[in-house]
């Protein structure tokens, strides 16, 4: 049994899901925090803490029934058994009957691993906990020694990289591989044509495909002096975190070709673990952001903690336009791709603007952006936030788009209810622009007349449709007789009544276009010499434009 300081079970599974859990059967209840981790002998009779996680490496779905007894009488959380695993419908029943979850081990990844990840999620709970926490021995946070260690045990240069070729880590000895290998480490990247000589020669697909390691004729491939390479996966289950390479003048020995092996899988325990610490610091700025702009009784700690009080702040709102998601292989889906800007955005503030604090707060990013100085003028802030945003769309544009960006007005203190309203503006700022295709970047005063079009939409929605004026009248003509009408009148108004130019518009002649504008008068009974009238029309044409797709 191994003691943990306790982390909800929902929190666990969006870190582990899909990596090493995956849900099976049960509720998965938000209030339900795990504080143990147990590793259930065969139907063992060892106590339960309340709150553990039940590991049933030995149990099937036959054991179900038996395990939800003894889960329900320690206050488990839920229980875990080796994936896949198909409960039958009176299984499923007792299973949420219960109130237990029922969670399944992913297909090739280890009980050592997940132990390992569940400890380390348990003990990042807290904060400031003593003592340094190890992972097969070395610090959980230092994969520079985990790979100074994997070098000697090979006697070679090494480097941990990612899926997208991003250097993690890397050994000593670098100096004794090849200008690429330097490029890399100093760059922390694989250099462009490196990566692309390698993807042509099918190096990655050779990778990802086996469990054991690859010889890679690096010169060859590449074109260029230097030393051939030894590639081995790094997995979690079947999910691949990334690669080791070693630089080496021949393939590895047997011996070494094992050692490499199981180092891979001490490496994937520290990619896990590196990969929770972060989303664990993203989850707690995401909810200190969340609370700062909800206007809740804990939102002025919130604030203190995200050391914005006081001072003058805007609030910046990103999205993607369309939330759909793209099938193609290796395409990025809309919440894929929005996660990626939400973090080069919060890098881009940070450089930028110390200070600025931003994180994903379901569907949207928002970014709390502070002035420079606590004394400094408000009223320039949302100018230097929008020359901030346009001067980030810029930088990082391959592959933004259909991001946009809505900044709302500068509060001179990041009081809640000043936050709230900042925010607001920069929601209302993000539906005309999602709404309006073409402009990627705007501030609260720029579109405030076409936001409030919007919301007078929406309630006339909401009491049960759009205006029953004159507009709609002529509009209702059109449609039953195939005739223009309203883009007559339309094109009349918006050349503030200037026949030449409005029939130029329409490509009609201006006799034809004065018979038209007549006959749309005499239908909508209107006065185009009454300007009452002439602003009605035009604010009925304005709200119809605004709420149509």
């Amino acid at each position: 049994m191994m003691n943990g300081h306790g982390a909800r079970l929902d929190s666990i599974l969006s870190h582990l899901g899909g990596t090493l859990l995956e849900e099976v059967a049960g509720r998965i209840d938000p209030a339900v925090v795990v504080t143990d981790v147990v590793i259930d002998e065969r139907h063992g009779d060892e106590p339960l803490r309340p709150g553990a996680v039940l590991l049933c490496a030995g149990a099937d779905a036959g054991d179900i029934p038996t395990l939800i007894q003894r889960g329900v009488a320690g206050g488990a959380a839920a229980v875990v058994l080796r994936g896949p695993l198909d409960l039958d419908g009176g299984a499923r029943t007792a299973v949420e009957n219960s109130g237990l979850a029922v969670l399944a081990l992913t297909r090739g990844a280890s009980w050592a691993q997940l132990v390992v990840l569940l400890r380390s999620l348990l003990s990042s709970s807290i904060v400031g906990g003593a003592g340094e926490e190890l992972l097969a021995g070395f610090p959980a946070g230092d994969s520079f020694a985990l790979a100074n260690a994997i070098g000697a045990l090979l006697d070679a240069p090494i480097t941990i990289e990612d899926r997208d070729s991003q250097v993690l880590a890397f050994s000593g000895r670098q100096n004794e591989a090849d200008e690429t290998r330097i490029q890399t480490v100093l760059g922390r990247v694989v250099p462009q044509h490196a990566r692309h000589a390698q993807e042509r020669a099918g190096v990655f697909k050779r990778l990802y495909a086996g469990e054991k390691p690859i010889f890679v004729d690096t010169p060859l491939i590449e074109g260029v002096a230097g030393l051939p390479r030894v590639a081995m996966a790094v997995r979690a289950g079947d999910q691949v975190l990334g690669s080791i390479w070693v630089a080496v003048p021949s393939p590895l020995n047997p011996e070494k070709e094992q050692i490499l092996v199981d180092a891979a899988k001490v490496v994937a325990l520290h990619l896990l673990r590196r990969r929770v610490g972060v989303d664990v610091d993203r989850q707690v700025r995401a909810d200190l952001i969340a609370t700062a702009l909800a206007e809740g009784p804990a939102a002025p700690e919130a604030i203190e903690r995200l050391r914005l009080a006081r001072r003058p702040v805007t609030v910046m709102a990103m999205a993607v336009s369309e939330m759909t998601a793209t099938s193609a292989a290796g395409t990025p889906t809309s919440r894929q791709l929005l996660e990626r800007t939400a973090d080069a955005l919060s890098f881009h503030l940070s450089v930028v603007t110390p200070g600025s604090v931003a994180a994903l707060v379901g569907d949207v990013c928002y970014a709390i952006v502070p002035s420079s100085a606590p004394d400094a003028d408000s009223d320039d802030l949302p100018e230097k936030a929008l020359s901030t945003a346009r001067d980030f769309l810029h930088r990082a544009s391959d592959g933004l788009t259909g991001v946009v960006l809505g900044i709302g007005r500068a509060v001179d203190s990041a009081s809640p209810a000043d936050l709230a309203r900042s925010r607001h503006d920069a929601d209302r700022t993000l539906r005309v622009l999602r709404q309006r295709p073409g402009r990627r970047v705007a501030r609260y005063s720029e579109v405030q007349v076409d936001a409030l079009l919007l919301e007078i939409g929406d309630l006339l929605h909401n009491e049960g449709g759009l205006l029953d004026g004159p507009i709609q009248h002529l509009r209702t003509y059109d449609q039953d007789n195939g005739t223009t009408l309203v883009d007559t009148l339309t094109a009349w108004l918006d050349s503030l009544g200037n026949v030449l130019g409005a029939s130029a518009s329409l490509d009609v002649h201006p006799n034809t276009f004065r018979y038209r504008l007549r006959r749309a008068t005499e239908i909508a009974g209107m006065d185009l010499n009454d300007p009452e009238k002439r602003f009605a029309a035009m604010l009925e044409l304005r709200i119809m434009r605004a709420t149509s797709p």
